[in-house]
């Protein structure tokens, strides 16, 4: 994972001796697992190299018996989707008095969740598409009357693009909502925005270089994501400058009224009048060989290890490295 450019990175003696023993958990139950299992690997790798105590957990099952009698000081979160992401493990893990990387649980629990966080952004005032829940593919003809076509259907609490489809017809929709309601009962229904879509990472609550993604598929999907080998990424992001400062404002401003700590990822639209729409915000976005926090993190100058051990030490109350360097 290290950049040619960037020099390689050493925790501080220091750093290592306060965050003592680290699991990295990854794997878990969601439809994300293969996903979670990349990033998980990928970041374990980066903490040993950087001097860290690590080990991995492949979490499966019940989520309590990780706290039974853990084994370790504190966790990395690499668990993507359910289970890992929707405050569940989070409640656990604080409920256990484990500390653990990322946001912690209303702030993970309402960003898994893209239609409620759709309620926080249109409740804040800020940009994002016009929607609606479907709750029977009988709807469908409504819905079209009500939204402008094409729209997006997405399953409300799945990651990784998994679930959505871009639809045109009352037809589509119906088809669609079913293929979505198969992944969960909450359906989100969303006006398409044509144009540009622009991602930007957040780290301990500053907003990272911007990317601008393109793909030959319909949409940023899954296999665009983690599969092709031809999804275009730009970094600079192509916008100008003060627009990008603009897009990492209204990122932050999301990133905060969320509620989330730390890191994440926040998606974002722009439309052919320059206008910028939020799609969603990821608090335990992707660490694979493909993502995109990582790709951000290099353009501002840090390798992925520096990046992880950031992440974590985040989790270090205020005396912990007090007491390691008495």
């Amino acid at each position: 994972m290290q950049h040619p450019e960037i020099p390689a990175y050493q925790a501080e003696p220091e750093v290592v001796r306060a965050l003592g023993r680290v699991a990295v958990f990854m794997g878990g139950d969601s439809a994300e697992r293969d996903v979670s299992l990349k990033s998980g690997k990928v970041v374990l790798a980066a903490l040993i190299s950087a001097g860290v105590d690590a080990f991995a957990m492949d979490v499966q099952g019940c989520l309590l018996k990780t706290v039974e009698k853990p084994e370790f000081d504190r966790v990395f979160i690499a668990l993507h989707g359910r289970g890992g992401e929707d405050g569940t493990l989070q409640a656990i893990l604080s409920q256990a008095g484990i500390p653990y990387t990322g946001s912690e649980v209303l702030a993970s629990a309402l960003a898994m969740d893209k239609l409620r966080t759709k309620y926080v952004f249109a409740g804040c005032g800020l940009p994002t598409p016009k929607f609606r829940t479907m709750s029977a593919a009988d709807d469908a003809e409504q819905i079209i009357q009500e939204l402008r076509p094409p729209l997006s259907v997405k399953p409300s609490r799945e990651g990784s693009s998994i679930g959505i489809r871009k639809v045109n017809t009352a037809a589509e929709l119906a088809e669609a909502y079913e293929t979505a309601a198969a992944l969960d009962n909450l359906v989100l229904i969303e006006e398409w925005i044509e144009g540009p879509e622009f991602t930007v990472s957040l780290l301990q609550d500053s907003a990272l270089p911007a990317i601008g993604l393109s793909t030959d598929h319909v949409f940023y999907d899954y296999d665009a994501k983690y599969l092709a080998d031809d999804t275009r990424y730009r970094i600079p992001c192509g916008l100008a400058p003060q627009d990008e400062v603009r897009l990492q404002n209204l990122a932050l401003e999301a990133f905060r009224v969320v509620g989330c700590r730390t890191w994440g990822r926040v998606d974002i639209m722009q439309d052919a009048d320059g206008e910028f729409w939020l799609l969603e915000v990821n608090t335990v976005p992707g660490m694979t060989d493909h993502s995109l926090v990582p790709m951000s993190a290099r353009a501002a100058g840090m390798s992925f290890e520096e990046l992880v051990v950031r992440i974590l030490q985040d989790t270090l109350e205020g005396d912990s490295l007090e007491s390691a360097n008495a």
